[in-house]
């Protein structure tokens, strides 16, 4: 009757609904039966889940995994913790459309030279290439503006003519008619910091037409948060689409009140029917691009030219006079507050913070920085850092409102192999575990069932995907069991490879990916390309 069936667990259907000692029977990588005492006869394994929660596999809406899932597709630090979907393509940041193989590694994030793959240009060729990777959970993929503007506009200092605008939203629909899940754009990043709403809203239009989400990371949220999130929803007014703000939560250097007046800005924004939901990072550690740092007039032309700035002393200066860094936190020098979280030829002092790397090179920490940057090289996409810069109040006030989803803002790694001295984030081997543990189990800033909802169902039903997200007869079998009491994220800034415990078995599309604690040699994980109507 059944492949599988879980046995008298604690069954979460993702709605916030509970039933006590349920067995969930699963067939051809469905859920074809959910109830109590399901028939055990013709069963070819009964898995029993006593005393475990059995849950929707967790839907990470924004990662950064666009190319680390290229260079080793099994996502282990994603699947510990009982991800089965993510969704990558976000903060404007993409690895297609490219115009040429060589423009790959500028565009993708978390870009690995010794990794091998085929090279693509436009996005169903990239999809394609995922769906060539073993790959160890779904992935939906949404298309980057900075790679739109990228493949029509190069690395030139503008926004665009009118023209160009209208290439880049006709390249957007090309894109999403290839399988692309939705739009994304980061106004903090190069060249998206050249944007203004006209130049955003004709490719939103094309976003709102087959009815999929827009996703930004917002400019300035820290002094002027305020007209960061206007633009964010006068764009989303303006072009119909449905808005998603990534990462909501303000930055160090935001008033106390941002973001009480930010859910003010929403709600009043709704009234009149803007749709809008959000995110948080369950973190108050804030991480990015260490370029992201650099004026815009400093990452215009490439790496090549970037590097021949870094490398030049009365550049230097006009770069470190900078009024407006993208993060205040290093305007007031706050520098044993800022970690190296991610470098290639730097994965030495992986970990330490800037003061002390200052220290240690014997110059001030902000020339530590972009010395950093400059030995980098070609790998300077793959340099990160991390500052702490949230506020746990903020993001437990967020916690609360109905509409906010959970996200890790990470990327899928391992801790051997190719990707072995990556990292995506201090909370990218735990930030499931971390919520479930930290907001959930231990502050109690929600109920268990409704923090599960916020990291199955809601993104899930947002973003479109189809019979996912749900413990629901007929859905894909993409299910986390898990012991609500002993879930944690055992990462440290000083050791963040460190995977999270507590989760018995993980499948994916009705595979075992996860067994008894133990990761399976197993990737059942598919390219998603048809969603619905969210």
């Amino acid at each position: 009757m059944f492949d599988t069936l879980l046995q008298g667990g604690t069954v979460h259907d993702g709605t916030g609904r509970v039933y006590e000692g349920w067995d969930v029977g699963i067939k051809d990588g469905r859920i074809a039966e959910i109830g109590p005492n399901l028939n055990t006869e013709d069963v070819q394994e009964v898995i029993p889940v006593q005393g475990l929660i059995v849950a929707p596999g967790f839907v990470d809406m924004h990662t950064h995994s666009d190319f680390t899932l290229i260079a080793d597709g099994r996502a282990e630090s994603q699947v510990h913790q009982g991800v089965t979907t993510e969704v990558i393509g976000q903060c404007g940041i993409s690895c297609a459309p490219v115009l040429s193989h060589d423009a790959i590694k500028q565009v993708s994030p978390w870009y690995t030279a010794d990794a091998k793959y085929k090279g693509w240009l436009g996005f169903a060729e990239y999809l394609d290439a995922l769906d060539e990777t073993a790959l160890g959970v779904n992935v939906m993929a949404f298309v980057g503006h900075g790679t739109i503007h990228r493949a029509v506009m190069g690395d030139e200092l503008h926004p665009g003519t009118a023209e160009d605008v209208k290439e880049m939203a006709q390249l957007v629909e090309r894109c999403i008619e290839e399988g692309a899940g939705g739009f994304s754009s980061g106004l903090e990043y190069f060249p998206g910091i050249l944007s203004a709403p006209e130049h955003l809203v004709p490719m939103c239009e094309v976003a709102a037409k087959h009815n999929r989400l827009y996703a930004t990371h917002v400019r300035n949220r820290d002094t002027e948060y305020d007209l960061g999130f206007a633009e964010a929803i006068e764009t989303a007014q303006k072009s119909g689409s449905k808005l998603q703000i990534s990462h909501i939560q303000p930055k160090f250097g935001a008033p106390e009140h941002a973001m009480n007046h930010t859910l003010e800005m929403i709600e009043l924004a709704r009234r009149h029917d803007v749709d809008i939901a959000f995110d948080v990072i369950p973190h108050d550690w804030n991480h990015t691009l260490m370029a992201a740092i650099l004026p815009k007039w400093a990452q215009a032309g490439g790496i090549d030219a970037v590097m021949k700035r870094l490398a030049d002393p009365e550049m230097r200066e006009k770069i470190k006079a900078n009024p407006k860094p993208m993060w205040l936190i290093v305007k007031a020098k706050k520098w044993e507050d800022i970690v190296l979280l991610n470098a290639t030829i730097n994965k030495d002092i992986v970990g330490a913070d800037f003061a002390e790397i200052g220290r240690m090179r014997g110059c001030d920490p902000y020339d530590a920085v972009l010395d950093i940057l400059l030995e980098e090289g070609d790998n300077m996409m793959a340099c990160m850092w991390s500052s702490k810069s949230f506020k746990d109040a903020d993001v437990e006030l967020c916690l609360q409102q109905p509409e906010c989803a959970v996200i890790s803002d990470t990327v899928a790694i391992a801790n051997e192999g190719i990707l072995k001295d990556h990292v995506g984030s201090l909370s990218g081997y735990g930030w499931a575990a971390r919520f479930l543990q930290y907001y959930v189990r231990d502050k109690k800033t929600l109920s268990l069932a409704e923090g599960l909802r916020k990291i199955t169902s809601l993104p899930a039903t947002r973003l479109g995907l189809i019979d996912r997200g749900f413990i629901k007869q007929g859905y894909f079998a993409d299910i986390c069991v898990f012991d609500a009491a002993s879930i944690t994220s055992n990462v440290t800034v000083k050791n963040p490879r460190r995977y999270a415990s507590g989760i018995a078995h993980v499948l994916v599309n009705g595979e075992l990916s996860m067994r008894n604690g133990k990761r399976t040699n197993t990737n059942a994980g598919r390219v998603l390309r048809d969603f619905k109507a969210a």
